[in-house]
């Protein structure tokens, strides 16, 4: 009983955590990753190109969240979801500069 009610609660968090970032970059997208034993993972993508993630404990939990957010899912991050996310500087050289010997990789 304990834990149903705890993992409502956290699905009304993260539900609400959706709904701001949907706010904030003018509707969003998502898709649930399982991480294994650590959980699962939203992704988040908004129409303006941001992107973010959230970490529920559980699927369902993840689910419930997206659910009770509005949250539109993916079965996949590829193809056009992906194809909306912006990246910018910071991406390139934490990410692509690692691996190619960009600033991040001194």
């Amino acid at each position: 009983m304990a834990d149903t009610k705890q993992a409502e609660r956290k699905a009304a968090k993260l539900a609400r955590q959706i709904q701001a970032f949907s706010r904030k970059h003018g509707g969003a997208e998502g898709q649930l990753a399982y991480i294994g034993q650590t959980g699962t993972r939203i992704v988040l993508v908004g129409e303006d190109g941001g992107w973010g993630d959230l970490v529920a404990p559980s699927y369902p939990v993840a689910q419930q969240a997206a659910e009770k957010a509005g949250l539109t899912l993916h079965d996949e991050f590829d193809g056009e979801f992906a194809a909306k996310v912006v990246t910018g500087p910071y991406e390139w050289t934490r990410m692509a500069g690692i691996q190619i010997g960009g600033p991040a990789n001194k």
